[in-house]
Order: structure tokens, then sequence, then C-alpha cells
């Protein structure tokens, strides 16, 4: 099981962070942020908050219109959706079209930031799963397969060589690489098929695997011989594809240390300096807060 340290009492005077999502019962987060608090003496505290996108808009200006509200953080599948209801955005951001963080600054204007896509290229570097000048397939077109693309595609130096990006819901992955491509220094395309034959990395941004009962996100006995595979769903992990996956002998690896990765970008974000500081020469706290069993 994972580590458990004691919060700090909640009290009048606390901090309060949302993590939005539909569903949110996947969330490793507050495990995470609430531990970093804990040992830092932050008086804040993070909650899970089930929204449906319907709901979306009215919990955001509900919510930032409490006090001690002070940010949020989005899951699967509110991070598009967020940049709308925003009135500044980081760059990153606006490449992908997507935010994974919302904090509400000093004039009460509401700003998002997008990370998954940086923790997603450290977790990739972690694994020692090449990507520059690769052939990227990603599987699904939503915020989170957003940022992954834009951080692939974007980086400079070192960026992926292709990018393709499959989405069953027809348009949806055109689009996100049509607005990607504006900012890229890859190749970024849309593809009709999840076939990962001629690929050197294989990602799941998609939310198969998040039910049991899913169909795998493609077919396991196409990927290429030295292909890496990452699965960034955080439930039921390792998932059938990743120990499929692992079975052929491939490097597959399930998406926590993404979020280990984010960890202080989110921090520095809402300006906890010193716990980002902590938590960057000691990221084997933030694994050792998520269930060992899990990676």
């Amino acid at each position: 099981m994972h580590s458990a340290l004691a919060h700090p009492s909640i009290s009048g005077t606390t901090d309060v962070y949302l993590i939005v999502g539909d569903p949110v019962a996947q969330v490793q987060a507050p495990a995470l942020f609430n531990a970093v608090f804990a040992r830092t003496g932050i008086n804040a505290v993070l909650v899970p908050t089930h929204v449906a996108p319907q709901h979306l808009t009215a919990l955001v200006k509900g919510a930032f219109g409490a006090a001690n509200i002070k940010g949020l953080w989005a899951a699967i599948p509110h991070k598009t959706a967020l940049v709308h209801l925003l009135d500044a955005c980081s760059p990153m951001g606006r490449a992908a079209g997507a935010v994974n963080a919302v904090r509400r600054n000093s004039d009460g204007r509401l700003e998002g930031a997008l990370f998954d896509g940086e923790g997603l290229v450290g977790a990739l570097n972690h694994f020692g799963m090449s990507y520059q000048q690769q052939r990227v397939l990603i599987l699904g077109a939503g915020g989170g397969a957003s940022a992954i693309a834009a951080s692939l595609a974007c980086t400079t130096p070192g960026a992926a060589a292709h990018v393709a990006l499959y989405d069953p819901l027809p348009g949806k992955a055109d689009a996100v690489a049509r607005h990607i491509g504006r900012h890229s220094q890859a190749e970024v395309v849309a593809t009709p098929t999840n076939d990962p034959v001629g690929y050197d990395l294989v990602i799941n941004a998609s939310p198969l695997g998040l039910q049991a009962g899913d169909a795998q996100p493609c077919d396991v006995q196409r990927l290429e011989p030295h292909a890496s595979v990452m699965d960034i769903v955080m439930k039921n992990q390792p998932t059938p594809w990743v120990r499929a996956a692992r079975g052929r002998g491939l490097n597959a690896q399930p998406g926590f240390e993404m979020l280990v990765q984010q960890a202080p970008l989110y921090l520095d974000f809402f300006g906890y300096t010193e716990a980002a500081d902590l938590v960057r020469r000691d990221t084997q706290f933030l694994r050792a807060q998520i269930d060992p069993t899990l990676f």
C-alpha cells in the first residue's frame, strides 16, 4: 500500500483545490499532493470533484466565487473545455488547446497552464523511451492527447519527427492535428487507423482501459519489435494492453510517472516554490504515495 502522512487539520484558513473530472475514481493526484502539503506544512487540500461536462462552466464560476478555493486540477474530459473559461493561458496550453491547471490571480483573472506533455516527456526520459526524431502514434485526441502531441511536436530542440493522432470520433483528431501543426517542429497528422505498424513509440491517451472490459487501444501483435509503449490511464494498471506489450518483451509502462514528473510544475504554478524544490530533490517520495503495485 502507498504511504500515508497525517494531513494538518482542515480549518477555516485552509486553501482548497479541486480536481475536476468525469469520472474521478481513477485520479491519483489527491494522494500525491495532499502528502506533499502534509510533509511541507502547507495548509491546503486537494479534493476530487465529479462534475459532468454540462455542469463544468457553472462549477468553475461558482468555485472561484469562493475566496478560499484557489485553483483547479483537470482530469478527463475537461482539459479542452476549460480553455474557453480562461482570461489567460500558457503558450503550451494555447498550442494544445487544453489546460490541466487553473489558478485565480491576484487581479481575479483566471489563468490556465498545461503540464501533461512535459510530464509525459519526463516519464519517457525516466524509462529510456526514445522520442526525438521518432515516429509517434497517439491514441486519442482529447486534452491529454493534445498536450502530449504538442510537447512531442513543439519541443525545440528534440522534437519527434512525425506525430500521428487517432480517434474514432470523426474529425476530432484532424482538428487537433491542424491546431498543433501551426506551432510544431514535427509533422503532425491525423490517421484514420489505430494500426501501430511503422511507429517507434505508441501512447494510449484515450479512456480505453479505465473499465475492465474495454477493448485494447490497438493490436499489440502489430507493434514493431523495437517499439515503446506508454499508457496514461490512471486506473486498472498495468492494463491488459501494457501486460500484453510486456509479454512481447517491449518497454511498456503505465503513466503514473507522468504525474510524478508534473508535480513540481503544478506546485510552482500555484506558488509553492519551496515544495516544488523539495519534490524535485526527492521524487522517490512522490512515487511512494502511489500504490507500488501499480508500477
